[in-house]
């Protein structure tokens, strides 16, 4: 049996220090499964919303779905949560929680005053760039694939604003449906549940 020098001890226990430590300070329950669950809510969406014969119908599609994603993606954060001894209650919870309602918020508020001034177009380029910045806030605090959806949904709101209004819900479609899923899948493969 080998002897180790006390600085090989010292080194190995920062190690494990600075590897506890990356841990307590990232979000981990974000959802992989969730976030596939709320991609077939968003394709489904876009799906319907597209056959709506108003743009007040069209709205309703896109509240619905939004308000079953949220379930969804709410549910499926507190199973995995659950599953892996994660408080969501710690300060990295809520510090992901406070960094994603924000926009969130600020995107309903925005919704509401486009719709006041019946300037529909707006409405798709509003949801995908204000859910980005949540997502890529709330990222700072997660794995970087959650950074990368934020941003990969700011560029879809990009898109939005630079092409016609006609083409908002092919755009929010892709995002919501489409990045969502896809993200989904990767996260639940890389990072669990």
């Amino acid at each position: 049996m080998a002897v180790t020098s006390f600085g090989e001890h010292a080194e190995e226990s920062l190690h494990f220090i600075r590897r506890t430590m990356e841990r307590s300070s990232t979000f981990t329950a974000v959802p992989g499964l969730g976030g596939v669950g709320m991609g077939a809510i968003g394709r489904a969406a876009a799906i319907l919303a597209a056959n709506q014969r108003s743009a007040e119908r069209w709205l309703v599609v896109w509240l619905l779905a939004a308000a079953i994603a949220l379930g969804i993606g709410v549910t499926a954060m507190f199973l995995k949560a659950a599953h892996l001894g994660a408080p969501l209650a710690g300060a990295v919870g809520r510090r992901f929680a406070m960094s994603l309602a924000a926009p969130l918020v600020a995107g309903a508020a925005l919704t509401w005053g486009v719709w006041m001034r019946d300037d529909w177009g707006l409405m798709p380029a509003v949801w995908l760039l204000l859910y980005g910045t949540g997502v890529l806030a709330g990222g700072v605090f997660s794995v970087a694939a959650v950074r990368l959806l934020g941003v990969a949904f700011m560029a879809l709101g990009v898109a939005a604003l630079a092409t016609p209004p006609a083409w908002g819900n092919v755009w929010l479609g892709m995002g919501f449906g489409g990045l969502q899923l896809a993200f989904g899948l990767y996260i639940a493969r890389r990072h669990g549940g």
